[in-house]
């Protein structure tokens, strides 16, 4: 065969053969230039083994380390809380005379009979907020803050029908709790409780916002409370209930004592207009529209024509009123006051407490089907004022530091000495005595460090007006400081 043709036909079979292989297989042929050759490829990595999936204990165990990590960070928020509230929460006692019934945790001293309560300080200049029923008849009022400090109370103003109290104490500078927006507040959120149950001072609880608006207890006049399970006994009335910012979210009132976990406050709103109006004034101006009101109940819808699907029935209307001059009759349902859907009486009469007298309040009314709209000018409220207590006098001014003292044998040691020592045999009513807890029938085993003082060397040493006495009683030694 032709030696070229050859060459074709074998180029023709082996067309994958290099340049550089056939001129192997041509030694005779001048050689032809290379081309530039590419660059080797890099060996491809081998892949990453899949990490094998944990395993089961161990997810377990990370579940409950982030767990563990969320309940530390809730636990901290509540003692921030206790940290931030606890120092504008007192503790409140009140002597009364024995005709007195209130909720309260009841002690007897001495043949008198003596309450514990609670507040909050929302002015820094003394002004305490705390329950109507805490101070109910009382004779006499002691404020004790969490420093241990004492002071005698007085009475501001109460309104019975909140159930709200304003005190004031001689004092300034006071840390104070600031007010939430108890309508924004979030039924379910954590709420804290603070104050003295059985007159463990300054005892903190936890639970949620179970509800709100709550009303036809029947307790008071005016209704619409918050509902929460944070664990509320006597003792807690007139204390707040709080949110996890440290805001006061209401006043702690009362409990519903056939369940568990059902406690009733006054929320934040109300209580704030109430205390600035008691502080300012020593009372409370309500807005008054002129209307009896009463729940649509399915049987009464029933019976009316074309009713509304929820609102408030009137069922009478003060002749000459602010209702009977805005054209309201028995028998309209209100469904809406000031752009607010009305689903009950107590959506109106919560309504109306937000505004002033003199305010126009829009309303809308359904009469035999047909809805129209007007506007009530609101009045005051023609209520009397609550009665006065036994007491309402300011703290008595005492030349000395309100003590009577005598003396008495003195208790023998072993090595049988005896002698005299002081022992109180009195003790001035709203005295910085009283106040520091001392009672008669005390023993003061030392006055300003002198040991089984006299009661003439307590005398000298009370003096300066201050006094720091160890007393003893009924076997129990304590600490006392006195100051004029």
């Amino acid at each position: 065969m032709n030696p070229r043709r050859l060459a074709a036909s074998l180029a023709l079979l082996v067309p994958a053969l290099s340049l550089p292989s056939l001129a192997a297989a041509q030694p005779s042929a001048a050689p032809a230039p290379s081309p530039k050759a590419a660059p080797a490829p890099l060996p491809r990595a081998a892949p990453a083994p899949s990490p094998a999936p944990p395993s089961r204990a161990a997810a377990s165990s990370a579940a409950a380390a982030a767990g563990a990590a969320d309940l530390r960070r809730l636990g901290e928020a509540f003692a921030d809380v206790a940290d931030k509230v606890g120092p504008a929460v007192v503790q409140i006692e009140v002597t009364v005379g024995e005709d007195v019934s209130s909720p309260l945790r009841w002690f007897r001293d001495g043949g008198q009979r003596r309450g514990l309560g609670s507040g909050v300080i929302f002015s820094p200049d003394g002004g305490i907020l705390t329950n109507n029923h805490v101070i109910d008849g009382a004779r006499a009022i002691t404020v004790r803050l969490r420093d241990g400090r004492m002071f005698a109370g007085r009475v501001a103003g109460r309104d019975p029908a909140t159930d709200l109290a304003v005190l004031r104490i001689d004092a300034k500078g006071l840390p104070v709790a600031t007010f939430a927006d108890s309508d924004a507040a979030r039924v379910g959120a954590w709420v804290v409780a603070i104050g003295s149950p059985f007159g463990l001072g300054h005892t903190v609880t936890t639970g949620v916002l179970s509800a709100k608006g709550r009303g036809g207890v029947g307790v008071n006049d005016v209704e619409d409370y918050l509902q929460t399970d944070a664990s509320i006994n006597p003792g807690n009335s007139g204390g707040p209930l709080v949110d996890l910012d440290g805001r006061v979210l209401g006043i702690n009132t009362m409990v519903v004592s056939r369940g568990q976990g059902i406690g009733l406050a006054v929320p934040a709103n109300m209580a704030r207009r109430v205390a600035e109006q008691l502080l300012r004034s020593g009372r409370v101006e309500r807005a008054w529209m002129g209307v009896g009101l009463q729940d649509l109940t399915p049987q009464l819808a029933a019976a009316l024509r074309s009713p509304p699907p929820a609102g408030a029935l009137v069922n009478a209307v003060t002749p000459g009123g602010p209702a009977a001059r805005s054209n309201l009759q028995p028998g309209d349902v209100i469904t809406s006051v000031a752009a607010r859907p009305v689903r009950d009486a107590q959506d109106v009469i919560r309504e109306l407490f937000n505004h002033n007298v003199g305010e126009g309040l829009a309303l809308e009314v359904v009469r035999d089907g047909q809805r129209y709209q007007t506007r009530v000018v609101l009045a005051p409220r023609n209520e009397p004022a609550p009665p006065a207590l036994p007491v309402q006098r300011a703290p008595a001014r005492h030349p000395g530091l309100g003590l009577t003292l005598r003396d008495a044998p003195a208790p023998r040691g072993p090595g049988g000495e005896g002698g005299s020592i002081a022992r109180i045999a009195a003790v001035a009513s709203d005295s910085p005595a009283e106040r520091a807890g001392l009672r008669p029938g005390d023993i003061i085993l030392e006055a300003d460090r002198r040991r089984a003082p006299t009661a003439a060397e307590v005398e000298e040493a009370a003096r300066d007006g201050e006094l720091l006495v160890r007393v003893q009683r009924r076997g129990a030694a304590f600490y006392a400081a006195l100051k004029r």
